[in-house]
């Protein structure tokens, strides 16, 4: 039951995370430049605000139901379900955020029906006519359903949900959603709750009286400040040494994930951050507080941001006193039954509830290629979009693997995902290219993966291979050359290019960060740079372990002068892709050959583990990291 209420918040709240940035682009204008806004009176105020409206009730919903349909139809799923989230805006005045969470996905899904049915039957040179009718017919048939069906339905149900929100209000009730809220974080259910309802309904609250207290429900940060600040006092050990970071990481970056593993070493104190969270909530209440649209991430700067004018008084009291209230409890209860638990095995634990929440497995539609005969493996193949990078250190980490088994007879390389070489057995991929890998290759069978450092179906495969040999002697493990350092004419490295304690950005700001470098060093032209912004849309180059390693398509590669690499460090961490990776570590890499492989090697020796990154960025220096990455020490 657990799984598929993770499953169900995780699909929500992916419909509207991607879109997150349009919405606090609406709130930034209407905070602006409504009548009351901060420049309201300004001349040009009144033609600005002519959007706001248009923003919240066609492009927002419309935004919304394209992610939904392309999350289960593809980019044709994206369209039909747009068209028929038209259909549900169409029959109402109201805001239709959750007729798009229910148009979006039903357009994907009638498409993908659509095309199960056809595929096979389409006679060659007609599947553009096909497609293109077909989503034309059930996007229009879907648009008027919903113009009678889903949109007045959604009516009522919105009406009942603001009903059921008013009452709390209205009753001093609201604070006690904390109850659910505070163990659903601990759970990674805190996206699918916020932006799965409180986003909604508060938006279209914000956009009747110009704030909103939902959106600081789950995003307040002064709950998690109070409980790291009780750990810097009341804490032992390591955790007392690392919980003053995370507080900054936590109330400054707004990465709330980092207090969960304090939680976990001791459970009674959620009665912290659960307490303080229903201080914070009835003092908003009391004071008028509110949020003019969603703070994503939940930082102070965020919410900051998103104060309206005249309001930061109240919201600076609520996060306050949920940050008092939260350390007070947080404290006493440390002190009479906190528990000497290490927090490495805490963190672990948080690991495998983010899997779980996240679905760490590979999709169940994820294709697996064909079946093969697991004794007469003899090469394995690691593909990727360009296979130059992510693929390639996944490619490293398990040939240490096999070796470390005893297993030296099987061929482990890399390839870009559409030049997949047609005698391999198996190959491993990121399960969003699982479908480009069958058909590069029908032969093998195919292991999806969610990413490439320390995916646990390294392990499964491992073990599945020593099984199949285990009637017969293992070969000798071969001998491990020397690693000699390297030329001078082979430092692909300067340490120029290395940059260390780069404050937090966007991913896509990384990523740009590393291509200037890169531009700048002559490795590649500017179309390479927009190679690297396509293939981490395609799916994030966050690779696990703390680290990414921006590169471009394959098709970029046109764009590459010479082979070069990058390395910038985050401490303070950036939130990467839909699933919310923490990155610290970025690696930039332009490459026309195999001449990096020796550093991503290395970089796989060093960062195995997150915590090998984390020590790395915490304490290497540039002539360290030149050094060890370029193999002269």
């Amino acid at each position: 039951m657990k799984e598929h209420v993770q499953k169900f918040g995780r699909f929500l709240s992916g419909m509207v995370m991607p879109n997150i940035g349009a919405f606090i682009a609406w709130g930034l204008i209407a905070a602006l430049f409504i009548p009351a806004g901060w420049l309201g009176k300004w001349g040009p105020a009144a033609t600005i605000n002519n959007m706001v409206v248009p923003m919240l009730s066609y492009l927002l919903p419309i935004l919304i139901g394209y992610t939904g349909g392309k999350a289960v139809g593809g980019q044709k799923g994206a369209v039909t379900g747009a068209l028929a989230t038209l259909g549900a805006i169409a029959s109402t005045d109201a805001t239709m955020f959750i007729g798009a969470m229910i148009c979006g996905p039903l357009g994907g899904w009638c498409i993908k029906k659509f095309d199960q049915k056809m595929e096979g039957h389409i006679p060659a040179g007609f599947e553009m006519v096909v497609n293109n009718f077909s989503v034309g017919i059930i996007g229009g048939i879907l648009a008027i359903l919903s113009i009678f069906v889903i949109g007045p339905a959604c009516v009522v149900i919105t009406n009942i949900l603001g009903t059921g929100v008013s009452f709390l209000v209205d009753h001093g009730l609201l604070p006690f959603t904390a109850v659910l809220v505070e163990p659903a974080k601990v759970l990674f259910l805190n996206n699918a709750i916020n932006h799965g309802v409180f986003t909604p309904i508060g938006t279209a609250q914000a956009m009747e009286t110009g704030k909103s207290i939902l959106f600081m429900i789950e995003s307040n940060p002064g709950p998690g400040l109070g409980l790291l600040l009780a750990y810097c006092v009341a804490g032992k050990g390591e955790t007392r040494s690392s919980a003053g970071a995370a507080a900054i990481i936590q109330f400054v970056g707004g990465i709330h994930e980092i207090y969960f593993p304090y939680i976990l070493m001791n459970p009674i104190v959620i009665l912290g951050p659960m307490i303080g969270n229903i201080a914070g909530i009835f003092t908003l209440s009391a004071l008028g507080g509110g949020l003019v649209a969603a703070a994503s991430p939940g930082s102070i700067i965020a919410e900051v941001l998103m104060t309206p004018q005249g309001g930061y008084v109240a919201n600076f009291a609520g996060i306050g006193i949920a940050a008092v209230v939260s350390f007070a409890i947080s404290v006493f209860l440390l002190k009479m039954f906190g528990k000497d638990t290490s927090l490495a095995e805490a963190q672990a634990q948080v690991a495998a509830s983010k899997a779980a929440s996240k679905g760490q497995a590979a999709p169940a539609d994820a294709p697996t290629g064909a079946e093969v005969d697991i004794h007469s493996v003899k090469k394995i193949v690691f593909a990727c979009d360009a296979g130059m990078g992510s693929s390639a250190m996944g490619a490293t980490m398990l040939r240490n693997k096999l070796k470390d088994a005893g297993i030296t007879d099987i061929e482990v390389i890399h390839h870009p995902v559409s030049e997949i070489p047609s005698d391999c057995q198996i190959v491993v991929t990121h399960h969003e290219l699982a479908h480009r890998a069958v058909a590069s290759n029908p032969k093998a069978r195919v292991i999806p993966i969610q990413n490439f450092m320390g995916a646990p179906e390294y392990a499964m495969l491992v073990e599945e291979l020593v099984a199949a040999r285990s009637g017969k002697a293992a070969p000798a493990p071969a001998a491990k050359p020397a690693e000699a350092p390297a030329a001078p004419g082979a430092i692909l490295l300067e340490k120029k290019n290395i940059l260390l304690n780069c404050k937090s950005v966007t991913p896509e700001e990384a990523i740009r960060a590393c291509g200037k470098l890169m531009v700048d060093s002559g490795y590649c032209t500017e179309g390479y740079v927009q190679g690297m912004i396509e293939r981490n849309a395609g799916f994030p180059v966050a690779i696990g372990s703390h680290v990414a390693i921006p590169h471009g398509t394959n098709e970029s590669r046109e764009f590459i002068q010479k082979t070069g690499l990058v390395v910038m460090t985050y401490p303070q961490g950036i939130v990467w892709g839909e699933d919310e990776e923490l990155v610290r570590l970025v690696i930039g890499i332009a490459s026309q050959g195999e001449e990096h492989l020796d550093i991503l090697n290395r970089i796989v020796e060093v960062c195995e583990t997150e915590e090998d990154t984390d020590a790395l960025v915490d304490s290497a220096t540039v002539e360290e990291l030149y050094k060890k990455l370029n193999g002269l020490s």
